[in-house]
């Protein structure tokens, strides 16, 4: 079995570059970057006292990150292969509304995010993990159960990133599909390995630089195309496709509408499964923990509304470049369309690329697939790393861990996820397991923790029973739903009938809703009353050895650390109003006030208002790559300063 398009189909599609390309990028970039990246960690050691050989350090960045460093990384961590490959194929099955409840499926718990975030900054300053605090609040068979889930919602991740990615790269260079699977986190591995979590932010912000230029630039090739010519030639060619081809579910069969019944299906799928995904990611609560308390809230507010414009943005144009050019020569498949399982292989954006921009067009699509594919499994691999060490290793197996044991033990997680993830999303492929497939059911896996977690961290009333109970139940609700609907509706349990939409939607509202009802109820029943104080008397920072002469590291103790927050309580407190209030105004602004109106309406875009809605998701884009560009620069030219110094006292 040789390339992903030969599997496809038999009218295969040539791969517009060269295997060496596929190789150059996965590896030899890959390579690359880790070598840069190591060597900025080593410049940021001997420069300003940054070392990785201390545990606080290389997990949670002496919880230093700047307001811009953090937004940075919060749009890097939800810049998934998948939110590139999955909103232009949403967009090319439903039209406007597919892209629209892809990013409104995405900033709101992000935004959310920050409230989380800065709780956890002002209950319990020590943590590493979101496990840590469950573990002193429910004991060891909470701490098991929560390892179980996060572990399972890293796994379905990165599976998801690199079944789309790797067929992404296979169609641009005709690489083997395994190849590109084991290859990808090659590079990750080296860089995470010695640079711990400051190497991904850093990497976050190179790699989420570099897509939103690619992503900028398509906005402008976009329309150099002859044959679109302008967002008026777009939408005549879109509006014309509507009536010859029209879209089962949507309003009068158009493109070029919001009421789309299949399309909010998948927004309310998107939405809940996103949830699950960053609350039962211990990677968000890792850079949560690594920013510093007045960066947590606004860079994730940021970091939430600059990157809904990416999906949106990137989704429409994209797709819709696809659906007005399939006809023509320059589309890759001509002179037939795209076959189903090329869209849900996720190739509307590769081949819309091709017939856009050329060979340039699929060696930006290589890029960013490869950038955006390595900068979340950096973050997915030091988040299962920190598992491994800090509540496997540490807790159950060296109580004594020194600061040496765990970072050995992170460097093992790093190494062992990063082989586990591709031989996983190796065995998916082979089980004929693609993009779309897991896209529409992974919310069945990752929504059961949700309401658990966030109990946890903000109400007192959650008892250990409940946290314990609701979570395992609310799974198997999930799973039996799921697979009931798909027997009951299409009369078997496969992976074609149990990727359709209408199981997806009810499995993963039940794995999503049921364990918020039962924990209220069995909280209820036998309530408890959990002291937030109890979280700050148990030391979990590791001591730094004063001996360690190499770092310039400033030592605290626990009551240093803990004292320090009992300072920062009122300004703490007015941040969780502040990230309230706009967790509240994002979630209502993307889901109810913006697309339910438009929705109810039946409303049928017209000529003028698609050209606005197509600038305004262009200029927000556009401001996005400026924020995270520059802000970052601006915010850390403090330590910008300190790394130049350091460089002119080092001697010649």
């Amino acid at each position: 079995m040789a390339s992903l398009v030969e599997r496809i189909s038999q009218d295969a599609v040539s791969p517009p570059l060269p295997q060496a390309a596929g190789y150059a990028v996965v590896l030899g970039v890959g390579v690359l970057i880790a070598l840069i990246m190591m060597a900025l960690t080593r410049l940021l050691k001997t420069t300003v006292g940054e070392d990785n050989k201390t545990t606080e350090m290389f997990m949670t960045a002496n919880r230093s990150v700047g307001t811009g460093l953090t937004a940075s990384a919060v749009v890097s961590s939800w810049l998934w292969s998948t939110a590139m490959l999955g909103s232009t194929l949403v967009g090319y099955n439903f039209g406007v509304a597919g892209p629209f409840w892809f990013a409104a499926g995405c900033s709101p718990m992000i935004v959310f995010f920050a409230v989380l975030g800065i709780a956890c900054k002002m209950r319990i300053p020590e943590a590493h993990t979101l496990l840590e605090i469950v573990r002193i609040r429910y004991g060891k068979l909470g701490h098991i159960v929560w390892i179980v889930l996060c572990l399972i919602n890293n796994i379905i991740a990165i599976a998801n990133m690199l079944l789309g990615a790797s067929s992404a790269i296979s169609a641009l260079t005709g690489m083997h599909v395994i190849a590109a699977t084991f290859l990808l986190p090659v590079g990750v591995v080296l860089y995470t390995f010695v640079g711990g979590i400051k190497a991904t932010f850093l990497t976050d912000y190179v790699h989420t630089v570099c897509i939103t230029i690619i992503i900028c630039f398509f906005t402008v090739k976009t329309f150099v195309v002859p044959e679109i010519g302008s967002p008026v030639g777009l939408y005549d060619a879109i509006e014309k496709l509507g009536r010859t081809n029209p879209v089962v579910g949507n309003q009068d069969g158009s493109y070029l509408t919001m009421t789309s019944k299949n399309a909010i299906l998948f927004g309310i799928i998107h939405i809940l499964a996103n949830f699950g995904l960053v609350i039962m990611d211990t990677g968000f609560f890792s850079k949560a923990f690594s920013a510093a308390p007045h960066a947590v809230v606004p860079g994730y507010i940021v970091g939430g509304i600059a990157y809904f414009a990416i999906p949106w943005c990137l989704g429409t144009l994209m797709s819709f470049s696809a659906l007005a050019l399939q006809d023509s020569e320059r589309f890759p498949t001509f002179p037939r369309r795209m076959s189903p399982v090329e869209v849900s292989n996720g190739l509307v954006l590769p081949y819309a690329a091709v017939a856009i921009a050329g060979q340039g067009g699929a060696i930006a699509v290589l890029l960013i697939v490869f950038m955006a594919v390595t900068s979340t499994i950096s973050a997915q691999v030091i988040a299962v790393s920190s598992i491994l060490s800090f509540d496997i290793y540490r807790q159950y197996f060296n109580r004594q861990a020194s600061d040496r044991d765990a970072i050995r033990w992170s460097h093992i997680g790093v190494v062992a996820f990063g082989i586990f993830s591709a031989a996983f999303s190796t065995a998916l492929y082979y089980g004929s397991v693609d993009l779309g497939w897991t896209l529409y059911m992974l919310g069945v896996l990752t929504c059961p923790g949700i309401f658990p977690t966030i109990f946890t961290i903000l109400w007192k009333k959650q008892s250990k029973a409940a946290a314990i109970i609701s979570p395992l139940l609310g799974m198997a609700i999930g799973i039996a739903v799921w697979l009931g609907s798909a027997s009951a509706l299409y009369g078997e349990v496969s992976v074609a009938s149990t990727g359709q939409t209408l199981p997806c939607v009810y499995g993963t509202v039940a794995s999503a809703l049921s364990p918020g009802i039962l924990s209220v109820l069995i909280s209820l029943a036998r309530p408890a009353d959990y002291s937030w104080a109890d979280f700050r008397n148990e030391r979990l920072a590791f001591a730094r050895n004063p001996a360690n002469a190499d770092s310039d590291e400033e030592l605290k103790t626990h009551e240093d650390i803990v004292q320090r927050y009992k300072d920062d309580k009122v300004k703490l407190k007015r941040w969780g109003r502040i990230a309230a209030i706009w967790a509240a105004a994002t979630f209502f602004g993307h889901w109810v006030i913006w697309p339910l109106p438009m929705y109810a309406a039946k409303y049928v875009f017209g000529r003028g208002f698609f050209v606005a809605w197509v600038s305004v998701s262009i200029v927000w884009v556009w401001a996005t790559m400026l924020v995270v560009s520059v802000y970052p620069v601006s915010d850390g030219w403090r330590q910008i300063r300190q790394v130049y110094r350091g460089l002119r006292r080092l001697p010649r």
